[in-house]
């Protein structure tokens, strides 16, 4: 998959789950403070993601990531 097409996956399913406009979301924004939620939310967002790329990420591995393109990365790195 291209990165780009991973962004736009990544971003369109956090903008549906948290009921944001996807056109206001860019893939260097701080994902917890522009979809305004907290680290559980988070990872149920992580949760999400892991079932549409059909992956398992270690919760040690998301420590740090606060960005879309951070989470892209990560998800990049299972694919």
């Amino acid at each position: 998959m291209k990165r780009e097409d991973l962004l736009k996956t990544l971003m369109t399913l956090a903008a549906k789950r948290f009921e944001r406009d996807l056109a206001e979301l860019q893939p260097s924004d701080d994902f917890f403070a522009k979809l305004g939620i907290d680290s559980f939310q988070a990872m149920e967002l992580m949760t999400d993601l892991e079932d549409e790329f059909d992956v398992e990420v270690p919760d040690y591995e998301l420590q740090g990531v606060t960005t879309f393109d951070g989470l892209a990365d990560v998800l990049e790195r299972r694919l």
